[in-house]
């Protein structure tokens, strides 16, 4: 039997490692009123920015500043900072806080930026990832992920649970906890829902759930297995591996239910579906081959192409939302590492050196991928840049920790 559970505490330590080529030099000062606010915007926006890879942090020379201060912003420019983030928490009559926020270009003396929106206590962490989204939107001209959501599953002695938590793992709230696995959660395009499969009946049956009424449907319930569902970007329908047939094979499911329409027309296993950024093909891992291998057909099925050609064991297909890049799990001399594939080109790299990787997601804009690895003997999830510089733990949630998968942006 499945349980609500509203909130628990599964809180995350960031940690970030590695030195980027190019990263944009920044400063930000404590948020005037920030005391009594209880969350340190200025740190969370710094720890955002950090995280992303493309932001070094410049300690600040000055303080006591807030949004409708002028900045002497000379000693700035000799210490080597481009951009200073400074603002303010001011506390509403009606219990609400006012978060505003200025963003100022250092070298050209410029007001770059200005905000100001009213919050509830609560939302003051969520306020937080909004401003670093803007400041790395203004800066970059791309946007930020910092107020996303991400997924993902984990084990201990009390059971499984689906978890959903900031993209930077806190505030973290169990969506479900059962006696039994839970594995494979999928968010929809709109981030309304997680589909994911649940062992409670003794066999994997797909469900899709609710993100905010924690509702749940059942989607899929058919003869043999159920498994590895995925959306398609229009939200339509889903992908998944069905076993109706004998064998593990894809099928298509109208979101709203319905017959299941079959896709891959194999004799071997065909599972971990995934759609492509445009929705018009499909990848996937079989063994019709001989081994565990990354295909890619059209979305209504068809003639199948082999794309992974480097080893002789490749899963876990992980397209980014730009269309550009391919993440995937590789085993090399038995340890399993964190690649990238440049579609394109058909370029491989190697992202890890690590042994235990699983998982991949890409970030919304394509710029970081989120991974579940081992370190320690411990799971822990882990984000790095696609050129794999930048490399970010986020570890202390209790039991084992698996199968991250990122949200898509806030609509």
């Amino acid at each position: 039997m499945f349980l609500h559970v509203p909130q628990a505490h599964a809180q995350f330590r960031v940690e970030v490692s590695g030195v980027g080529l190019t990263q944009f030099p920044f400063s930000a000062v404590a948020f005037k009123g920030n005391e009594g606010a209880g969350q340190d915007i200025a740190a969370i926006v710094r720890a955002d920015l950090e995280r992303s890879g493309q932001f070094r942090f410049v300690d600040p020379l000055v303080k006591g500043l807030d949004e409708n201060s002028r900045p002497e912003l000379s000693s700035l420019r000799e210490k080597g900072a481009d951009s200073l983030v400074v603002g303010s928490v001011i506390k509403l009559a009606d219990g609400r806080f006012d978060v505003r926020v200025r963003l100022w270009d250092v070298v050209k003396g410029q007001d770059l930026l200005g905000l100001s929106f009213p919050v509830a206590a609560a939302d003051l962490r969520q306020a937080a990832h909004r401003v670093a989204d803007q400041v790395y939107e203004k800066l970059t001209g791309e946007k930020g992920v910092f107020s996303t959501r991400i997924a993902y599953v984990t084990k201990s002695s009390r059971g499984h649970s689906l978890w959903v938590a900031d993209a930077d793992g806190e505030n973290a709230r169990a969506a479900l906890s059962s006696p039994e696995p839970i594995i494979s959660p999928s968010w929809s395009p709109n981030g309304a829902q997680i589909a994911y499969v649940s062992f409670e009946a003794r066999k994997p049956v797909i469900y899709t759930h609710d993100v905010a009424t924690g509702k749940r449907r059942l989607l899929a319930n058919y003869k043999g297995s159920n498994s590895a569902p995925t959306w398609s970007p229009d939200g339509r329908q889903l992908v998944a591996t069905l076993s109706i047939s004998g064998n593990a094979q894809l099928y298509a499911l109208d979101a709203n239910g319905g017959e299941p329409r079959r896709l891959s027309q194999s004799s071997s296993i065909d599972t971990e579906p995934v759609f492509s950024e445009d929705g018009k093909s499909l990848f996937f891992v079989s063994d019709r081959g001989g081994s565990p291998q990354i295909y890619r057909m059209g979305a209504q099925g068809g003639d199948a192409k082999r794309i992974t050609f480097n080893g002789s064991y490749n899963i876990s297909p992980a397209p980014s939302p730009d269309g550009r890049w391919l993440a995937f799990i590789s085993r090399v001399n038995g340890e399993f590492r964190l690649h990238v594939m440049e579609l394109a080109s058909g370029t491989v790299t190697a992202l890890t050196s690590t042994s235990a990787d699983e998982s991949p997601s890409f970030s919304p804009n394509s710029r970081l991928i989120i991974y579940a690895t081992r370190e320690k003997g411990q799971e822990a999830l882990m984000t790095t840049t696609v050129d794999g510089r930048i490399k970010t733990r986020l570890a202390g949630a209790q039991g084992d920790i698996r199968e991250p998968e990122w949200g898509p942006f806030s609509r």
